[in-house]
């Protein structure tokens, strides 16, 4: 059974998830990594959530975390941020059931679009995004790591 749990980024077990999730990033990364770590509030209801995925039996295997970000070409935009799951427990459907819920609360809170950045090296998780009806968009932000931007309309 998988759970939910809200958290801050200063929570121990949240911050724990993103050091892991970015030292994987870096790992692979071309060039240089320059993750920015979140705000201990970045991610405060109604205008973003982080969200700790627990198993029944494994333990913390992962979150990801939206954000309100400025309106888009659809009305409310959010953004996804960290989805990341530990590779003890990819194939799981973690990732899926996270992203359901992560659009289900953008939604809950007016959401009328959903967006993200990635890097094409993450074939996986441009899979993943594609599978949960994400299609490309033009750049909306600047993030130094990114070569690829999603978007997906939630109304």
């Amino acid at each position: 059974m998988i759970t939910f749990r809200p958290a801050s980024p200063g929570d121990p077990d949240a911050a724990e998830l993103i050091r892991e999730y970015f030292g994987e990033r870096a790992a692979g990364f071309p060039g240089e990594y320059r993750p920015t770590l979140p705000a201990p509030d970045a991610f405060t209801p109604p205008e973003g959530v982080l969200l700790l995925v627990e198993h029944a039996e494994r333990g913390l295997i992962g979150c990801g975390a939206i954000r309100r970000i400025a309106d888009g070409p659809l009305g409310t935009r959010f953004e996804l941020k960290h989805v990341y799951t530990r590779p003890s427990a990819r194939g799981l459907g973690t990732a899926r059931l996270l992203l359901e819920e992560l659009e289900r609360r953008a939604r809950d809170w007016g959401a009328r679009e959903l967006v993200l950045d990635t890097h094409h090296t993450l074939e996986a998780a441009a899979a993943l995004y594609a599978g949960r009806g994400f299609f490309p968009i033009e750049p909306y932000n600047d993030n130094p790591n990114a070569t690829r931007w999603y978007g997906k309309a939630l109304a």
